[in-house]
């Protein structure tokens, strides 16, 4: 007999998607039209050849640009984040963060106008 499914069994890593999704619908209000095709994804960790630009440390989240069929695709990388966090709330509040800069970069606008 299986368990009813309850918040509490819900994995890290489906708790972690959830907080991408609700922060990236807050996103499309930002983006629009013009970036509507602009796809949000989580990856575990980063590639291990960061772009030339990027920090020294592990980045926890990128700006992949436009390339052949591909569009616009904000990446969100769940080990990086929660490494950084202390509990679950500030998980939440480095997603928005990290979020809110790859928008600014794509919009090329100051991050303090994104508000998520």
């Amino acid at each position: 007999m299986a368990w009813p499914p309850v918040p509490a069994m819900r994995s890290r890593r489906e708790t972690f998607d959830d907080v991408v999704i609700d922060v990236s619908e807050r996103a499309r209000d930002y983006l629009g039209n013009r970036y509507a095709a602009v796809e949000f994804a989580v990856e575990e960790v980063p590639p291990t050849d960061p772009a030339p630009w990027e920090e020294q440390a592990a980045p926890v989240g990128r700006l992949v640009p436009v390339g052949g069929s591909v569009g616009h695709r904000i990446v969100v990388y769940r080990r990086p984040v929660e490494t950084r966090a202390r509990d679950a709330a500030e998980v939440s509040v480095i997603v928005r963060e990290v979020v809110a800069e790859q928008v600014a970069a794509l919009l090329n606008v100051p991050v303090s106008e994104i508000d998520l």
